[in-house]
């Protein structure tokens, strides 16, 4: 075993963490969250990790997306997370789409990944990545934040989530309360690890429930939806 796993045991198996290079995991988003989500993956020791963004980095990023610096803004976020995984992990595969999630492309791109981890940034997106990641049987793990809150649950084919926990959200929620710098670290943590359960078959995921966090007043609260 590399000893650049040591500290992952006995949190997990020396056998589950060698099933971790077998698995396929697609983050759609490469920002705030996502790129929390694609740092510790990439530092666990998925195998394989496919990282889709359009966008580039700009000055507003930095305040608290942990692959953004003074020095990449304008770089493309897929190609940036690229670079941070073969950086942390070389032997990790990356996989990178620099184009939208979309009706066109969302299914080609989510195929033959084992957990689609969701780090949109709009709700109409995820209803998408929902549908489709129900089309195909592919678990999905949803975070999403504002301000001091966030929440995270597991979606799995034949849950309709998003049509319980969006039914009376309106969009832009973020940019009304804001985006400090630990949110997306704290959601992004507790995506990765509903990921690391999903895939190793370990304690009890979020699904049919809902986690909310508001760090404002630590308050964390399970919701059965």
């Amino acid at each position: 075993m590399e000893k650049r796993y040591t500290r992952n045991i006995s949190t997990i198996t020396e056998e589950e963490n060698e099933k971790l290079r077998d698995f396929k995991v697609c983050v759609i988003g490469c920002g705030g969250i996502g790129g929390y989500v694609i740092e510790m993956l990439a530092r666990i020791g998925i195998g394989y990790l496919t990282v889709v963004d359009m966008d580039v980095f700009e000055e507003s990023n930095l305040n608290r997306q942990i692959l953004s610096s003074e020095k990449n803004l304008g770089n493309s976020k897929a190609i940036e997370a690229k670079k941070r995984i073969n950086a942390i992990n070389s032997d990790v595969h990356v996989n990178v789409i620099q184009s939208p999630f979309n009706e066109e492309n969302g299914l080609e791109i989510i195929n033959n990944h084992d957990v689609v981890v969701d780090a949109l940034d709009n709700i109409d997106s995820r209803k998408l990545l929902q549908r489709f990641c129900a089309e195909i049987k592919i678990p999905l793990v949803h975070g999403a934040i504002g301000g001091w809150y966030g929440q995270v649950c597991s979606i799995f084919p034949g849950d309709d989530t998003f049509k319980k926990i969006y039914k009376n959200t309106s969009a832009g929620i973020e940019k009304k309360l804001g985006n400090p710098s630990f949110t997306p670290a704290s959601i992004a943590s507790i995506e990765v690890s509903e990921v690391i359960k999903i895939l190793l078959s370990k304690g009890e995921v979020l699904r049919n429930k809902l986690l909310t966090i508001d760090l404002l007043y630590n308050e964390y609260n399970i919701i059965n939806i």
